[in-house]
């Protein structure tokens, strides 16, 4: 019989400190479980507190304690960001990848939807722009400031940031139109915010290219977690592959990225969207 075909060693993230914000959500726990599993060393930083004990309870009797960290992370504070980077590197002395997922986005799945403004464009309440600003772009600068200073010191690292389709194109509203009498919309304080990414992106890796520190973002869209029938339909019709995304399929692309299989990779957009943006 023929021998299964071995995973290259350059994919291999074992052994990696990985940094991860907004540790506790969709993404962070399904990404949290997939680097635990290949090895690495994991600190899952977020900042709701009251998450905190589930997924330490989750994750305990599937993994040793020594291997991962849960700690708790404002990312509009300087001083928790500054934190977090000293007990990730107290505990196991380095931090070779960051994660950017922590951000504010309007949710359209059963359990959020009530928490969604409703709000057209031009009466959208500019404080809640402003609270996505704060988190979303100056708290992603604020949590790269303090990480990169500690790659500087180690010589190398590797930020990895969590874009969206809505910082690449303009949400399709029709997408948010269930048939009800109410259109709803995807609100402009996540547009505005994560529109920045990319190029932030660019800016961090053109800036630490020659310091041993590399930057790339993903671009995922469309997260399927208990979205009702319409919107699911809506989404069919507008998306290539016509489904949405299953969480396990972003695994594959954020390994790629944390591995040394991306050595050659920065200032990138990796987009992980169905094709939605194809057309």
């Amino acid at each position: 019989m023929p021998q299964a075909a071995a995973i290259h060693p350059s994919l291999s993230v074992a052994n990696k400190v990985i940094l991860l914000t907004g540790a506790y959500g969709l993404i962070g726990k399904t990404l949290s479980h997939a680097f635990l599993q290949q090895g690495a060393h994991v600190v899952l930083a977020d900042r709701d507190e009251t998450k905190k004990a589930p997924v330490q309870a989750e994750l305990a009797p599937r993994y040793p304690h020594e291997q991962f960290l849960c700690h708790e992370l404002d990312i509009t504070n300087e001083e928790s960001c500054a934190a977090v980077v000293r007990v990730a590197v107290e505990k196991f002395g380095k931090i070779d990848v960051l994660i950017n997922n922590a951000a504010i986005d309007a949710k359209f799945d059963k359990e959020h939807s009530d928490d969604i403004n409703p709000s057209r464009f031009e009466h959208y309440p500019s404080d809640l722009l402003k609270q996505s600003l704060e988190v979303n772009l100056t708290g992603t600068v604020v949590m790269t400031q303090y990480a990169c200073r500690q790659m500087l010191m180690q010589g190398s690292g590797n930020i990895i940031n969590v874009a969206s389709t809505y910082s690449v194109v303009a949400p399709n509203q029709n997408l948010y139109d269930f048939g009800e009498g109410v259109k709803q919309f995807k609100p402009i304080d996540y547009i505005a915010s994560k529109s920045f990414i990319p190029n932030f992106t660019r800016y961090v890796a053109t800036f630490y290219a020659h310091e041993g520190i590399r930057c790339n973002a993903i671009v995922p869209h469309g997260i399927f977690n208990n979205h009702g029938e319409a919107f699911l339909a809506n989404f069919a019709n507008l998306s290539p592959l016509g489904r949405m995304c299953n969480r396990e399929e972003l695994i594959g692309p954020f390994t790629f990225l944390a591995s040394d299989a991306s050595s050659y990779m920065t200032g990138s957009v990796l987009t992980v969207d169905g094709g939605w943006t194809a057309w």
